[in-house]
């Protein structure tokens, strides 16, 4: 007879076999026996139980962005299932490689109108890359095979398991237990483009006489930064970025122009895009940020386009050379290819310099500024003079994001810069900081967020407390939905509507969680208080009251005029 084993206890040797080291997540009633066999059984998981499921998909996302493994998040049955929805959407339209784990009521009693019953499989269908809810324990190991190969292979993604409440009893061959080692880690068997992709991209390049390169998140989640480096530096060709391809070449670096489009970009930045004779994207959708709603590049711009994903090149463009593959792969080819030849610099560190060098006079002055409230661009200079240069900052899309993305000055390649820019839901850096601190704890770690999405997330300060993560929390107070109301000031003749409410002390809220906090009003303490917070040695945040959105110079291309 065959060795045997729960269906519980396969599921954690699954994620054993896969190199799966932290779950995170909370119980119901019908994840008894899965906690019951993370209990029993010896496999190096660390489970971390937090206040919402929402968070655990949040923390999941956020270390694998720092980590290029899978993250892992489980729930119960019923509205626990609803709550994980939105971190799977975000992972799977960001490209990032997340699983969630929903356990479920028994396959027995489905249509017998049981508590928490939810058709899981229709609900997560249209979110992930790949779904399933498992009907018979046997199926557990090949399931959870499938669902790895699908989040690491292409372009990475979201996946669901619903793991019902009796299978989870079922009996499994223990000889089915097993995994393959390169969907540990994403992206997995990597594709390189076909013959002669590379060339003709290349020819096309060098043909332009003002060529600019767009990276997006893909160049980062591929590693293609050496790549880039190597290309950018030998062609010295202007280096722009979409909000989640920062990193893609380092802020400091000579060539780099920094975040352009609609949000975090600036109107010196935005120069760069409409001058272009030759836009080349990489790893980036050219969807509606990046672009400023396709106002650039114009109809007459020559377009190379550079991603895994063949979907999207020619979707917003008339593309001359799209060259489909692995953007590390890719970018390598394009460098042999252009050792073999003879090549011109374009001059691109020069005009780089030169837009960089009026954009910061304009920050400096207003980072400066002692009125009060205080303005976002002064938190941004003091955070660039007391974090290291391996700090992961994880900003909230609101208020905090714009400001962030087009004046810190990353210094390192890489995912040093982590937001939810696919969907934008409030309440993700607090979770997702977590999340990226257990992925890379040697990194300081700072979650930056608005008044209005502490609100959402408030409950994982007990779990950072918990896991003693020393974790920085900068609050951008201004007891407002800022981004809303800023957009009502520009849009709406500033007829402002339910978008306000009272002041909150979130010092004091996180001094009761056990967090070191402290609440700023004068700008000339704010570099002072951020350093304490910062070399504290435990979970700390800085409640800052900024200047309301609408009355700032906020990098908003809609709002500057």
């Amino acid at each position: 007879m065959s060795n045997q084993m729960t269906g519980a206890e396969a599921m954690v040797r699954m994620l054993q076999a896969h190199g799966v080291r932290h779950v995170f997540g909370l119980a119901g009633d019908t994840t008894l026996p899965f906690y019951d066999a993370m209990l029993r059984l010896d496999h190096g998981i660390t489970h971390v139980v937090v206040r919402d499921e929402r968070s655990a998909t949040y923390m999941a996302d956020g270390y694998a962005r720092v980590t290029g493994r899978v993250g892992v998040a489980e729930g119960p049955s019923g509205g626990g299932a609803t709550y994980i929805l939105p971190g799977l959407i975000e992972a799977s339209e960001s490209s990032y490689a997340v699983l969630a784990i929903t356990t479920d009521v028994s396959v027995g009693t489905y249509g017998k109108y049981p508590l928490t019953e939810v058709d899981q499989d229709a609900l997560m269908r249209p979110l992930t890359k790949w779904n399933t809810v498992i009907r018979q324990a046997a199926h557990i190991p090949r399931m959870v095979r499938s669902a790895f190969r699908a989040m690491t292979t292409g372009r990475p993604g979201a996946a669901h398991l619903g793991l019902p409440y009796d299978i989870q009893h079922d009996p499994v061959d223990a000889d089915d237990i097993r995994a393959d080692p390169r969907l540990q880690t994403f992206p997995a068997y990597r594709q390189a483009p076909e013959p002669g992709a590379a060339e003709a991209a290349l020819d096309a390049i060098l043909s332009a006489k003002n060529p600019l390169i767009v990276c997006g998140g893909g160049v980062v989640i591929a590693g293609a930064m050496d790549e880039l480096d190597r290309l950018a530096s030998r062609l010295d060709i202007a280096v722009a970025t979409s909000i989640s391809g920062q990193g893609a070449l380092a802020d400091t670096h000579p060539d780099c122009l920094g975040v352009v489009g609609s949000n975090g970009g600036t109107n010196e930045t935005w120069e760069m895009m409409e001058s272009a004779d030759l836009v080349v994207f990489m790893g980036v959708r050219a969807g509606s940020t990046t672009t400023a709603r396709w106002e650039a590049p114009g109809p007459e711009t020559r377009i190379v386009h550079f991603d895994a994903d063949p979907m999207v090149i020619g979707a917003n463009y008339r593309t001359e050379v799209g060259i489909v593959g692995d953007l590390r792969l890719s970018l390598a080819q394009l460098n042999a290819e252009l050792d073999r030849r003879e090549a011109r610099g374009f001059g691109g560190a020069a005009a780089v310099a030169e837009r960089k060098a009026r954009k910061f006079a304009r920050f400096r002055e207003l980072a400066a500024s002692t009125d009060r409230p205080i303005r976002p661009e002064r938190v941004v200079a003091a955070l660039m003079q007391v974090l290291p240069p391996d700090a992961t900052l994880v900003s909230d899309p609101g208020t905090s994001c714009p400001y962030v993305s087009a004046y810190y000055q990353q210094q390192l390649p890489g995912r040093y810069f982590i937001t939810n820019r696919a969907h934008g839901a409030l309440g993700y850096s607090m979770s997702a900081a977590l999340g990226a601190w257990f992925g890379r704890p040697a990194s300081k770690t700072v979650a930056l967020m608005g008044d209005g999405s502490f609100g959402f997330t408030v409950g994982e300060l007990e779990t950072i407390c918990r896991c003693r993560a020393p974790i920085t929390m900068i609050v951008f107070s201004n007891a407002s939905f800022g981004w809303i109301k800023a957009s009502q000031f520009a849009d709406k003749g500033a007829r402002y509507y339910n978008v306000d409410f009272d002041r909150t002390d979130h010092a004091a809220v996180a001094a009761a969680y056990g967090v070191k906090s402290w609440r700023v009003e004068d700008p000339a303490a704010l570099e002072g208080v951020l350093r304490k917070a910062v070399t504290h040695d435990g979970p700390t945040l800085v409640d800052v009251v900024v200047q309301p959105l609408q009355d700032t110079a906020a990098p908003v291309r809609r709002w500057m005029g």
